[in-house]
């Protein structure tokens, strides 16, 4: 039987790398809908004459004028709400959005009942009070694609689902990306191109920026509360904050791990190649066929080293738990802040070593305020950019705040 398949972000990492789960097993999955915001028109037209979808959505309205006249007999929408679209669209969408655009893409393909391979982690920590509601919408799934929370929702598949959890640990790898050892003071002179050259893996700017300042393994230990954490039941472990710990594992072989009650921890290796977690929400609950990756091999594979991370030195990990432990809507406020934060970075507006700094001096702000609608998410995400531009903007009181 044909799974089909609506890729929201198809022009990005994740998205070109469905592309090729995809084309791997060309008898197992159909992509019937494909979305992107626009800015690379070309490739998205050059897609959807590949895979001739039903349905291409593009988030920008004039780029959506363009594509329909270069796909005639394919149905264009446009905005916000053509992408969102999306999710209705088939037995599984991929959200490979970029950052807290990815929202609507989520709860659309919640709402609808449908399976969603999440990679935009940023929609769930921002959103995470009003994305749980619509987990609850039956038939709806919810597959993590990061590669971290793809292995600990591999690891869970261990355990009895009839019975208590007995999850002690979520342990969360992280390869250090590109400054791992680095002191704080010699990390005041990143440039750009120094934060751009990831070691392992090749993702967009924005997320090789969070990893390289390990904002993105914070995110990605709200997102394992979000997704794995309390309390207990169909989509979580009962676990708090508390239980949620990040290594660093510079090999990226091992992408995460589930210590139980009896002491026994369950790991996921594999080489470092995000089509595997891919094809794993795709396939889910069977897997793919295709190996990805060069795979592991055991007679060279000489150690697997492990070190605690660095928080005076890369402090937007501590941010996170911070947020995450607040709770309500300061994981909203913390991404915001990120958001603005790395593009004031990669316009050249800040320093690496500021990006932390706003997300702190944005986050000390929060006023305690919690989400029960997605307009109440949506108006916290605008209060905290507004907060970061202005922070960003006086530089000289940037630069005095200690993380």
């Amino acid at each position: 039987m044909t799974t089909t398949v609506a890729l929201a972000g198809s022009t990005g990492s994740i998205g070109t790398q469905t592309l090729d789960v995809v084309a791997a097993e060309p008898d197992r999955f159909e992509v019937v809908a494909l979305g992107a915001s626009g800015r690379n028109l070309d490739q998205l037209v050059a897609q959807a004459q590949a895979v001739r979808p039903r349905v291409v959505a593009v988030f920008d309205e004039a780029a959506a004028t363009l594509v329909a006249q270069r796909l005639p007999g394919i149905e264009v929408r446009a905005g916000a709400a053509g992408l969102a679209s999306l999710g209705a669209e088939a037995d599984v969408c991929v959200n490979g959005v970029v950052g807290f655009a990815g929202l609507e893409v989520t709860l659309a393909t919640l709402l609808a009942g449908r399976r969603l391979a999440l990679a935009n982690k940023e929609s769930l920590i921002a959103g995470g009070p009003v994305v749980q509601q619509a987990r609850r919408t039956p038939g709806a799934e919810l597959v993590p694609v990061d590669s971290e929370h793809g292995a600990i929702h591999q690891c869970l598949r261990s355990r009895d689902e009839q019975g208590p959890p007995r999850v002690h640990r979520l342990v969360l790898t992280a390869s250090g990306g590109p400054f791992r050892g680095s002191t704080r003071d010699e990390l005041r002179a990143v440039t750009i191109d120094d934060a751009l050259a990831h070691p392992t893996w090749a993702m967009g700017p924005k997320i090789t920026i969070d990893s390289s300042t390990l904002m993105n393994k914070g995110l990605e230990v709200i997102e394992a509360h979000e997704l794995f954490g309390a309390p207990a039941g169909a989509a979580g472990v009962g676990i708090g904050y508390d239980e949620i710990e990040v290594v660093v594992h510079r090999q990226s072989i091992i992408h995460s791990m589930v210590t139980y009650t009896d002491g026994s921890t369950i790991a996921q290796l594999s080489s470092p190649d995000m089509r595997l977690p891919i094809g794993y929400a795709l396939a889910w609950p069977d897997r793919a066929t295709v190996p990805f990756g060069a795979g592991i091999d055991w007679g060279t594979l000489a150690r697997l080293d492990f070190e605690p991370p660095d928080l005076e030195a890369f402090p937007c990990l501590r941010l996170a738990y911070e947020a995450g432990r607040a709770g309500g809507l300061a994981p909203a406020w913390l991404n915001a802040a990120n958001e603005e934060a790395v593009a004031g970075f990669l316009a050249g507006e800040i320093a690496w070593v500021d990006i932390a700094a706003v997300c702190a001096a944005v986050l000390d702000r929060h006023d305690g305020a919690t989400a029960t609608t997605v307009d109440d998410v949506i108006d916290a995400d605008r209060r905290a950019r507004a907060e970061a531009r202005s922070v960003m903007a006086d530089e000289p009181c940037v630069r005095t705040i200690t993380p």
